[in-house]
């Protein structure tokens, strides 16, 4: 085995042990006011909050902890200048070269974060601020109400490093529809906020100064409803939802997401992105003689 694959197994599998073993870590941070209202930050703002292992394994640990709190509503945002912009490519890349377990594993515990998170039986809220890309997308679909700031921008991208990005398409599905999954998903084109809600990614559009507030105005109308209605009503919707999922259709979503991520093509969408050159696919890329 090449020493490099070898190093990238090793450090791989440090990662999934730590996600076995669901260790907290300041990837997402969460608090719990007063009135049951729980605050969930993603905070690696140095990568835009790229979601890698340990943010995947700290979200999954704060829906356990919130499971035990008496909670009204929800609100997840992103710490820094951006919401969330998709995966950590080095750390996918890194995903891509370990074993074939360990790489279904690793789509089958980010499945499991986006479901649990669509499947919460409160509200939850999405505030979104600057690039919301590839997952990102999947978290504020997963979620039951998403204000932009005006500055947000999106991209559903996984498509354009080789990969396939089958288990948020569902949500996706519910929040803007197939006819707009089958454009958004399918060119991997980035699109400003006004597009976004034009196509019910996203319900209002507010000054970035405001977000805060305006999510803040969200929550008193939700903490005004009747906590049963609201998941009674949640329940219903959800039960005749495209993400609404039997146990072997979210099976087969999260071995085809993760048998994409180790073909032939993901190498090649991997390496581009990481050598900041256009994929071989891409007639940009000139022909090497």
């Amino acid at each position: 085995m090449p020493a490099d694959r070898a190093r990238a197994e090793s450090a791989f599998n440090e990662g999934i042990k730590q996600m076995d073993q669901a260790t907290p870590t300041n990837a997402v941070i969460w608090r719990v006011d007063e009135r049951g209202v729980a605050y969930v930050t993603l905070n690696r703002p140095q990568v835009n909050n790229a979601y890698n292992g340990d943010l995947i394994a700290a979200l999954l640990v704060a829906f356990d902890k919130l499971a035990g709190e008496p909670l009204r509503a929800a609100v997840i945002t992103g710490a820094g200048r951006n919401f969330q912009a998709g995966a950590d490519v080095k750390w996918l890349d890194t995903v891509r070269r370990a074993s074939a377990q360990d790489n279904l594993r690793a789509s089958r515990m980010t499945a499991e974060a986006i479901q649990r998170l669509n499947t919460l039986p409160i509200p939850t809220v999405a505030l979104v601020q600057g690039a919301c890309f590839g997952g990102g997308t999947g978290i504020i679909a997963a979620c039951d109400i998403v204000i932009a700031a005006d500055n947000a921008i999106f991209s559903i991208a996984e498509a354009r490093i080789g990969v396939a990005g089958t288990i948020i398409i569902p949500q996706l599905n519910d929040a803007i529809g197939v006819r707009q999954v089958r454009r958004y998903a399918l060119t991997a084109e980035r699109f400003d906020v006004k597009e976004a809600h034009r196509i019910g990614l996203v319900h209002e559009i507010v000054p970035l100064a405001g977000l805060q507030a305006a999510g803040e105005r969200i929550v008193d109308h939700l903490l005004a409803n009747g906590p049963e209605a609201i998941a009674q009503t949640k329940t219903c919707a959800l039960r005749l939802a495209w993400g609404n999922l039997e146990d072997d259709a979210f099976a087969g979503l999260i071995e085809s997401h993760a048998a994409k991520r180790q073909s032939e093509e993901a190498a090649e969408g991997f390496a581009s992105f990481l050598e900041k050159r256009p994929a071989r696919w891409n007639p940009a890329q000139k022909p090497t003689v």
